[in-house]
């Protein structure tokens, strides 16, 4: 899915983003607007992951998003 998409309707978007990464918090999303960059950052703070890994499970989630 194109990440324009997503941050674009990102409010419909938060609530799939926190089931799929259960310790990002309601602020979190609420900062991030939907910003990738926000989003990599703060998988990688909170689950101790390398960037690319953030990468990884973020273009994983993105492809298989269904709006």
């Amino acid at each position: 899915m194109n990440w324009d998409r997503i941050e674009g309707n990102w409010k419909q978007v938060k609530g799939q983003v926190r089931q799929q990464w259960g310790k990002l918090t309601e602020d979190d999303l609420e900062r991030m607007k939907g910003n990738r960059q926000e989003l990599e950052g703060k998988l990688q703070e909170r689950y101790g992951i390398a960037k690319d890994e953030a990468n990884r499970q973020i273009d994983e989630w993105a492809n298989r998003f269904k709006m």
